[in-house]
């Protein structure tokens, strides 16, 4: 099973508003870079490779009609991750952060073992142009996988219901 072809519920990043950041980062990137040539200035091109390297990070982002996460008979897909067994997940928790006064919405996944045995697909290696681009997951502690998702193009609590639900299901 690769990547593109996962079957089930998956979730792709939101199309509104997400999109416009990068693409004003890169235009601004890009000015930066004509005026570092144009008046021969290190700084400016400092200012370019800044404004790029974010808008590189970022491009993900842009690609919204791909899939990202999901959940199937399987277990659970993370891009970037793989498929995490559901024998191997001891608990999804939907937890509230907040950040300098905004909300934030991130899916918790406490493993009951190491990552490496908990993992039925392993997608951790990335083709080089896209290692250091963004991935919607982060480990927190040893067997805790972090997932935003606030970038994703439904409720945070309709992601965590449809997840809890699909487990409850394949599970028994």
């Amino acid at each position: 099973m690769s990547q593109n072809h996962f079957n089930g519920y998956t979730l792709a990043y939101e199309r509104d508003e997400i999109q416009f950041p990068v693409y004003v980062v890169a235009l601004i990137g890009a000015g930066f870079t004509a005026a570092a040539i144009a008046f021969d200035n290190v700084f400016l091109f400092g200012l370019a490779l800044c404004a790029l390297g974010f808008a590189y990070y970022n491009y993900p982002l842009l690609e919204t009609g791909r899939p990202r996460l999901g959940a199937g008979q399987y277990g659970i897909f993370v891009e970037g991750l793989g498929i995490i067994s559901w024998r191997a997940i001891k608990q999804i928790d939907l937890v509230a952060i907040n950040l300098r006064g905004a909300a934030n919405n991130e899916l918790r996944i406490t493993l009951q073992e190491p990552l490496e045995r908990a993992l039925l697909a392993n997608w951790r290696k990335r083709p080089i142009y896209r290692f250091l681009m963004r991935l919607p997951w982060s480990m927190a502690a040893k067997n805790v996988i972090r997932i935003p998702l606030d970038v994703f193009d439904r409720p945070a609590d309709e992601i965590h219901a449809n997840f809890m639900r699909i487990m409850s299901f394949y599970r028994r």
